[in-house]
């Protein structure tokens, strides 16, 4: 095992290409290996540019064509960034980092009625984002990255372009709205006076010092956090921005103080502004969003009129996931009211676990904000959002994670107070999903619900998810409650979502359609029949998949859950001819709290796969056979933790799939490969500690000893020391003598998600070398928990290829083929 392992270690060091991984051999480390091209089948889908985006004018006259930035080179990722506060930020440009934004590089207008295409004049090079039509549709506003900062934008449809800010501050997110008039634009700005940016010293002035005084206060575990006095005043000189308002002209002025405002937006009527601001201490525990906070409503020029809340350090939260901070939050304005503010508070202290017959209360009060607040509605669960309509109708959900439970409740803002129950569900049923109601911005650009021309009901859109497919669907819901209309659904073979509502009677509606032979594109059509108008015709963007066949396959576990999953077969495959294939289970655990929806199965046969990124499909172009996103359901019903037999139901759950696979007669048992990324990582690691179903696994990114995580993970809300048997039988950690399966452990450098820190691929490699597997690490340099750069994306899908080529496509010795396996 360790000469093999050694063997590898030379291969990688004496190929020849580009420069930049670290790959570890299970005896032997690597530093400085050369980055590795993808086969070239794969690397020529990966250099295509990808399809554009798209964006509907709110008068539904034009068609955005926004046209997508390929994959970064790993130099424009490996520019310095700072990590404060759970953020990533690009010092030079006082924008987010490089992973944190879809770059856009192309604009056209689409007029839906002619035709005609104008494209945007813009800059050689320009690299925008964060599109957004004016309310009134007239031109789309944008921010671009210059070399020393952020600038803001504006296009018009005669397809002319300009400039009309410089120095915005991004570090929060997209730094600008509109005004609901139209006429100029509210943006977040580095301040005019700021000095450079805060040196360290090279000698500390002291310890760096943490203290608790016996107050529970648990937090999971964040990335990216404060570490001491120096990242406090970085955080301080990058966060803190200016207000200003911005005219068409470019001329600016500036709104109230500077300071650390994460949230901003103006009521329907331009006379207000609500902000969210951060204040001190801050914390080395947690993220920003923690931070103490003002919630505070200014006039539109800055002067204060009321200040919702002044909230603490968030600090002493359940670790549940339905938890909240006490006092107002999630603070918003009422879209079809002129200026009401509406806010929720939770009546169980933040704490989900409360045996309370309500959990929150959506309170609203309207301007000038002297009149006491009123109680919109009283939720049973956690407060989720409110879809507004009139003074008539407004639709309040609410959510409860432990049981997976919804409730839409129906109120009249003009009666507050008195909800009414429309549904409660779970909300993973996808089969007895009722959809969404359909929401468009108003005159002043804020998202209302539509209703139909008689006011009697408003329009729902939803996936219409059968056995038999996904069909989306148009529908009418009545105000009063009870049984939808359906107006139309998609029709096999197509999978066709509704994109907007192109009049005010419902007829004709923007859809995004595709089928398994045809790329996605946009039509205009008719409700009631007739054919479709097409408005894009965008090609397919990786032909090399046009002959990979799909199928959705149906399967029972051991104790008779029904199971699916997509099985994939490579171009030109003849079963006949070619007979088994060597196979990979791609796949990634849910927790669910009922047994029938868990087995809830979606033929996925109208739909039009083309893998971008790291995608596992592409390995198909290397005469692999993949069953992608194989149901693995780990259940606890009656109110049992799922995780409490996670192994076990995991067992099942890849039992049944491999046996599947193998009695359709396209996959070889003694070829089969499973992997997954993040928790599907985690996942590999248990299936191959646990089962010898496997001659070999790829883990990326993942966590594998749960005692790093111990204030909960994934779906397990509680703690290590509430469920430390738990913890302790799901960490594959804990049994690595056990994996003797060849494994790829990946893991990106710099990852950002919640406890799947890079030392958890690193510990796990040294247990498994202890313990003399055969396992190569490969770290992925400045690469976050989804890998972006193109160089890194070609090395990923080298590494997958190379190990798979190596451990499972070559069929197995008659002694390996007839050895004994576990149970």
């Amino acid at each position: 095992m360790r000469a093999s392992a050694c063997l590898i270690a030379l291969l990688l060091v004496t190929t020849t290409a580009l420069p930049g991984a670290v790959v570890s051999g299970a005896s032997a480390q690597t530093p400085g290996t050369p980055y590795h091209r993808a086969p070239d089948a794969i690397a020529r889908a990966l250099e295509t540019p990808p399809t554009p985006g798209v964006s509907v004018s709110p008068d539904h006259r034009t068609l955005a064509i926004l046209g997508r930035e390929n994959l970064p080179s790993i130099a424009n990722l490996s520019k310095p960034i700072l990590r404060l506060g759970g953020y990533r930020i690009d010092p030079a440009t006082n924008g987010q980092a490089e992973v944190r934004v879809q770059w856009l590089n192309a604009l056209q207008f689409k007029d839906l009625a002619s035709g005609k295409t104008i494209n945007v004049a813009l800059p050689a090079g320009l690299r925008f984002a964060a599109p957004d039509w004016s309310p009134d549709g007239a031109r789309l506003a944008f921010y671009a990255q210059q070399p020393d900062g952020l600038s803001l934008w504006i296009a018009e449809r005669d397809g002319s372009a300009r400039m009309v800010a410089r120095g915005l501050n991004g570090t929060f997110g997209t730094p600008f709205t509109w005004m609901p008039d139209s006429t100029s634009l509210i943006a977040y700005t580095v301040p005019a006076n700021r000095g450079p940016a805060p040196v360290a010293g090279d000698t500390p002035t002291g310890p760096v010092v943490q203290e608790s005084a016996g107050r529970s206060s648990a937090a999971r575990t964040y990335e990216d956090l404060l570490g001491d006095a120096h990242d406090e005043a970085l955080f301080d000189h990058y966060f803190t921005g200016q207000l200003v308002r911005i005219a068409l002209s470019g001329a600016t002025r500036p709104i109230g103080a500077p300071g650390l405002i994460t949230e901003f937006s103006v009521s329907p009527d331009g006379r207000y502004l609500l902000t969210e601001r951060l204040k001190r201490p801050y914390s080395y525990l947690l993220p920003a969003r923690y931070f103490p906070t003002e919630i505070a409503v200014a006039t539109i020029d800055g002067q204060p009129v009321r200040t919702l809340v002044d909230r603490p350090l968030a600090d002493d939260l359940p670790v549940d996931f339905d938890a909240a901070v006490k006092g107002p939050r999630e603070a918003m304005w009422r879209s079809d009211a002129p200026a009401t503010l509406i806010w929720a508070e939770a009546l169980d202290s933040g704490n989900p676990r409360a045996k309370v017959a309500f959990h929150d209360v959506v309170k609203m009060q309207a301007a000038p904000f002297e009149a006491a607040p009123v109680d919109l509605a009283m939720t049973p669960a956690r407060y989720a959002t409110t879809f507004w309509g009139d003074d008539g109708f407004a639709m309040v959900v609410d959510r409860e994670w432990r049981s997976r439970t919804e409730h839409r409740l129906a109120v009249a803002p003009a009666q507050p107070g008195q909800p009414r129950t429309l549904l409660t569900r779970n909300y993973q049923d996808q089969y007895g999903d009722p959809g969404r109601p359909v929401v468009e911005s108003n005159a002043a650009g804020k998202p209302v619900m539509r209703f139909t021309p008689d006011h009697k009901a408003v329009y729902v859109t939803g996936d219409g998810a059968t056995k038999a497919g996904a069909f989306p669907f148009l529908a009418t819901l009545p105000l009063t409650g009870g049984e939808q209309t359906r107006l139309w659904s998609a029709k096999p073979p197509y999978y066709e979502t509704v994109v907007a509502m192109l009049d005010d009677t419902g007829q004709r509606i923007l859809t995004r359609r595709e089928s398994a032979k045809l790329a996605p594109n946009y039509v205009v059509r008719s409700v009631r029949g007739g054919s479709a108008k097409p408005v894009t015709a965008f090609a397919d963007p990786a032909p090399v998949f046009a002959g990979v066949t799909q199928r959705t396959i149906t399967y029972p576990r051991a104790d008779g859950l029904a199971l699916s999953g997509s099985l994939y077969l490579p171009a030109g495959y003849d079963a006949k001819r070619d007979g088994p294939l060597p196979t990979l289970l791609w796949a990634y655990p849910a927790e669910f709290t009922d047994a029938k929806v868990a087995g809830q199965t979606v033929d996925q046969g109208n739909r039009f796969v083309r893998p971008r990124g790291i995608s596992h499909l592409f390995l198909l172009t290397q005469g692999y056979a993949i069953l992608d996103n194989p149901a693995m359901p780990i259940i606890g019903e009656g109110g049992t933790e799922a995780n409490d037999t996670y192994v076990k139901q995991l067992q099942q759950d890849a039992q049944a799939a491999v046996d599947a696979v193998v009695k359709l007669g396209v996959a070889d048992r003694t070829r089969m490969a499973v992997g997954g990324h993040s928790y599907g990582a985690f996942m590999t690691a248990n299936l191959l500690a646990h089962t010898d179903l496997f001659r070999a696994g790829i883990a990326r990114s993942g966590a594998y000893n749960r005692t790093l995580t111990p204030f909960g993970f994934q779906a397990e809300q509680r703690t290590y020391w509430q469920a430390t048997p738990t913890y302790t039988e799901m960490s594959p950690f804990t049994y690595a003598d056990r994996i003797k399966a060849p494994i790829l452990l990946i893991h990106g450098g710099a990852d950002d998600n919640s406890g799947t820190f890079p030392i958890q691929s690193e510990r796990m490699y040294a247990a498994l070398k202890g313990n003399g597997a055969t396992v190569r690490y490969v770290v992925l340099p400045n690469e976050p928990h989804g890998y972006r750069a193109l160089e890194s994306t070609e090395e990923t899908l080298w590494q997958m290829t190379d190990w798979l080529d190596r451990y499972v496509k070559p069929k197995p010795k008659p002694a390996t083929e007839t050895a004994e396996r576990r149970p």
